[in-house]
């Protein structure tokens, strides 16, 4: 109705101004379609947390069995020993582990000689219980879900802010909403990852957490939090930015080449290969972000300071170590992970989307004929 109302307005003004009226009829029509598209996602902010939190659980319960059983993989053919990290990832975002014990208890322990990620599956399951897959979830509920629905609420609300206000520069705006979600969310759990390694590392209790702020923030101040932030938003800035990007990109070109809305295959297919594209690119920063990660947990677990090292340096010796090949390590394990996280966590979150905004254009159909059988 309102692009009937603004199309007669533009034909009543292109009779008195003549030749002007294409360029005005033009710019309504652009300024009509970007309220459209506003207002076809106007759900309210917590239907949104709503949907990024089930996508966020989904994502969580498919993944994370895929990295326990590499991880196990990990240590049986180089058995970690005590105070060393590794990076647990579950599609999510990373962790960093601690081993903290050598009695056999822990869950990143191997149980057995493993032949392959099918073997690993199998004996998993029958020694240990099919709940073992899903050993790595509790960090995952407690960090990565919320700064999940952070980001994805934080997206929607400052995109559709950012497509009014760009005008004919609409479409760029999943490029730079991404960018600050991204920022936003990062900082923020930035302090609770280093937090809980140093809890874990110390074997102490969460009732112990505010404690264990005061005494960070008394030795080294409070940017001592954010330590390891900067190669965290190198990577996952531009990771952000062009995810959504290509996202919205690809999901346009699905839908217009099949001439229909997005569907749920639609917006998987799109968020796989945007997160794919993303990842591929900024892999240089996940390797110096995750070799910081490692080096900064291990110097934690054993009381030491942390030493300063710049994300260039690090680059500088990654590559004396390892050759330029090294920035790109563990190509294949991101990619194979990265893709169908992207892919679910986004597809579930659309579906989550597409079902608010039905209901409340059937509550809102029911209220208009409340209203008018009363009248």
């Amino acid at each position: 109705m309102k692009l009937i109302g603004i199309r007669l307005f533009t034909q009543l003004f292109t009779e008195r101004e003549g030749g002007r009226e294409g360029e005005t009829e033009l710019r309504f029509v652009k300024m009509a379609s970007q309220t459209s598209q506003v207002s076809k996602d106007s759900i309210t902010p917590v239907q949104q947390m709503t949907a990024s939190c089930s996508g966020a659980i989904l994502t969580s319960l498919f993944v994370t069995p895929l990295d326990v059983i590499k991880i196990r993989l990990q240590a049986q053919r180089s058995p970690f020993p005590k105070g060393k990290c590794f990076v647990y990832c579950n599609g999510l975002m990373d962790h960093i582990c601690v081993c903290v014990n050598e009695n056999g208890k822990a869950w990143y322990k191997p149980r057995g000689h493993f032949s392959s990620t099918l073997d690993a599956f199998v004996k998993i399951v029958r020694m240990e219980g099919i709940k073992s897959l899903w050993s790595g979830l509790p960090p995952t509920l407690v960090m990565a879900v919320p700064a999940t629905v952070i980001y994805f609420t934080c997206y929607d609300q400052i995109c559709d802010a950012l497509r009014l206000r760009m005008g004919e520069q609409a479409d760029k705006a999943p490029l730079l909403a991404g960018a600050i979600a991204r920022v936003g969310s990062a900082t923020l759990i930035s302090p609770l990852e280093l937090i809980r390694t140093k809890l874990q590392s110390e074997r102490q209790s969460y009732r112990e957490l505010s404690a264990v702020i005061r005494s960070a923030v008394h030795t080294e101040g409070w940017l001592a939090l954010w330590r390891g932030l900067g190669p965290t938003l190198l990577r996952d800035v531009p990771f952000s930015a062009m995810y959504w990007y290509n996202y919205e990109k690809g999901k346009s070109l699905l839908c217009w080449y099949k001439s229909s809305d997005p569907t749920v295959t639609i917006t998987f297919i799109a968020g796989a290969v945007s997160g794919s594209i993303a990842s591929i690119v900024t892999l240089p920063f996940d390797v110096v972000k995750t070799r910081r990660q490692v080096e900064l947990g291990e110097l934690q677990a054993r009381n030491l300071p942390a030493q300063g090292s710049s994300t260039y340096n690090m680059m500088k010796r990654i590559v004396g170590e390892s050759g330029i090949k090294g920035l790109f390590a563990g190509f294949m394990p991101r990619l194979i992970k990265v893709a169908p996280a992207c892919a679910i966590m986004i597809s579930t979150y659309e579906f989550g989307k597409a079902f608010f905004r039905k209901h409340n254009q059937e509550k809102k159909t029911r209220v208009l004929a409340l209203q008018t059988s009363n009248t």
